[in-house]
Order: structure tokens, then sequence, then C-alpha cells
């Protein structure tokens, strides 16, 4: 089907001729021929790509006056802090004295002028936060940061757990509970909602709260915050599971394919996502003959001999009858084509 225009040929080409007019005169198009413009940042010109006219020239460069060869040299030379985090309590505005007595010259100090300087940093500290609010914000996010780092959760799930945080402390959640507790909460629902491989089991390792109280504020986070967590993935933990192993591409990509089998036949449907991947690995390992117990799977995985016993076995039942039915298939096509 073709359109037609509902202008004349005269009234087209005028039209295009007020387009380019008004592109040029709003800096997009170059003012003789149209063209479209090209800012040369090295040379500090605005140039038009098909005739080459030179539209402005002499720029101003808006970039540092200074130039640096490698990240040492560029983090001495610049002048501007730290971007705003949502990982500090004051959000990264506030000043901070370091810790080395020297000047500004790399000497030195007096033994007085280091009293001094611990004396200022000492009412830094106190300045930083005004009351008992924002010291318990302090030694939350702090919590959150040291858990974090532990763990190798990376700094954009510390700052959604940062940012969950916060919003408990809005909605006035916090009374009656730990502020561990709650740190370590707001991380696990950071981590479930990044897709990151932590369990409960890592979570309970670097907590100072056990597990118990840590999972109930987690449940109570997630239910008053409706933080819309869906279940974890058990392909999630395959790559931490296969590094531990230290097993190769093969045996993950099997296992990916065993637990995408069970997906489809609901094995997976109220069963623990980390068991199903340990299941998954050690029925990898049948499949490819790698040798590899249950024992060992067990202890990288932390998961009982008894589970992955149980799973596996669901595993390559889904992938046997996933494999029946796509027979079954290919040779009704084929009866169908023959027909």
């Amino acid at each position: 089907m073709t359109t037609r225009s509902i202008y004349s040929p005269d009234e087209r080409d005028e039209s295009a001729d007020e387009q380019a007019e008004s592109e040029a005169s709003t800096g997009h198009a170059c003012p003789d021929c149209g063209g479209s413009l090209v800012t040369d940042d090295s040379r500090g010109e605005t140039v038009c790509e098909a005739c080459g006219l030179v539209v402005d020239e002499d720029e101003i460069d808006h970039g540092p006056e200074w130039r640096a060869f490698d990240s040492q040299e560029r983090d001495n030379k610049r002048r501007v802090g730290a971007p705003t985090t949502e990982m500090k309590h004051d959000k990264g505005l506030s000043t901070n004295i370091g810790w080395q007595n020297k000047d500004a010259y790399g000497n030195s100090l007096s033994t007085r002028q280091r009293e001094k300087m611990q004396r200022l940093r000492t009412w830094d500290e106190r300045f930083r936060t005004r009351d008992h609010a924002e010291r318990n914000l302090k030694q939350a996010l702090g919590e959150i940061d040291r858990m974090g780092s532990a763990l190798g959760v990376p700094e954009s799930a510390r700052e959604t757990a940062s940012v969950i945080y916060r919003r408990a402390l809005d909605e006035g959640m916090l009374p009656g509970r730990s502020i561990e507790g709650m740190a370590t909460a707001a991380l696990y629902a950071a981590i479930r909602q990044s897709n990151l491989p932590q369990t409960l089991d890592d979570m309970a390792v670097v907590s100072r709260v056990d597990e118990m109280e840590f999972t109930r504020a987690y449940r109570y986070l997630n239910r008053e915050l409706s933080l819309q967590v869906g279940p974890p993935d058990p392909a999630t933990y395959l790559s931490k599971f296969i590094s531990e192993l230290d097993a190769d591409d093969a045996l993950e990509r099997q296992a990916r394919a065993l637990i995408e089998a069970g997906k489809e036949a609901n094995v997976h449907s109220g069963k623990s996502p980390v068991g199903l991947a340990a299941a998954a690995i050690y029925a990898a390992g049948l499949l490819l003959g790698e040798e590899m117990t249950q024992e060992t799977v067990s202890e990288a995985t932390d998961i009982s001999t008894v589970t992955i016993r149980e799973r596996y076995r669901e595993l390559l039942e889904a992938e046997a009858e996933l494999d029946d039915s796509a027979v079954d298939a290919t040779s009704g096509a084929e009866s169908g084509a023959s027909a």
C-alpha cells in the first residue's frame, strides 16, 4: 500500500527549506547547505559534515585546564569531591579529616600539631552526626558496607540496600528491632533484587545477629515495603558453586539445561533453589562422566547429601520426559509430512 502526500512539489520544497532554516537557526544544521554539524573538541570548532563549513570556532573548553597521564596523577590534580552516595548517612557531603599526620607538602607534623589535629578529628566526627537517629543510621550503613564488602557484593547492590534501610527508617519500622538485624535484612533484600548468588548461610557468616532474627526482619521488610522480590532462580547459584568445585564450563551448561528442564516440569516448585542447584551440578557430572561424589558437592554447596540424592533424580526424570516428548513431537511431524 502506497501513501500519497497532500502537498504539491513546490509546497514540499518550501517546507523543506523552512525546516532547514529553522534547524540552522537553532544550531543543528549548516546555514549554507543544511547538512548536519559535528563538534571537533580538539580544535574547538563546529564543522558541517557535508560541505566542511566552519560554523563556530574558538569554543570554550569546559574540561579541566590540566592533563593527567595515569589515575594517580588524575586523583592528585582533581579538585572536586566524590559524588553523593546513599551509603553515607550524610550522603557524602560532609568533610573528612584524613588520618595521615602530614601537611600539604608531605612533611610530618610536630607533636603539638598532631595533638591539635587529633582534637579536630574528634570534634569533626561529633559534628557529623546531629542526633541519635543519625548516629544509628551511620552505624547501620556501616554494617551494610562491611557485610557487603565481606561477601563481595557490588557497590550498586549496597546502594540499593542503603535505600531500603532509609525507607524502613522513614516508615518508622525500626523501633523494637536491632540495627544489625535490619541492616542484614536490607542487604539480603538488595541481593535478592539484584539476583546475586549469596545465600542465607552466607549472610549468617558475616552478620552479627543470628539467622532467625534477620530472616524475621527480612520478611517484615518485604511485607511492609512491598519490595516485590520474587523467588530466587536456582541457576543464579551455579556459577558460584562451579567455581568452588573448580569444574569446567561444559558441566555448568549441562547443569543449566537440567534446571531449565526441571522448571518446565515444575520440579522447582516448593523446593530450595540452592538444593536444586547442587543437585543439578551432581546430575550433570553423572551425565558427563565426571568423577564427582555427592560428598564433594555437599561440602562445596553446604547442602546435605540426602537433599542432593532426592533432587538429582527428579531433575534427571524431568529431562528424560522432556526428551521423550521432543522425540514424539518429531516423529509425529515426520509422519504427518510423509502422509
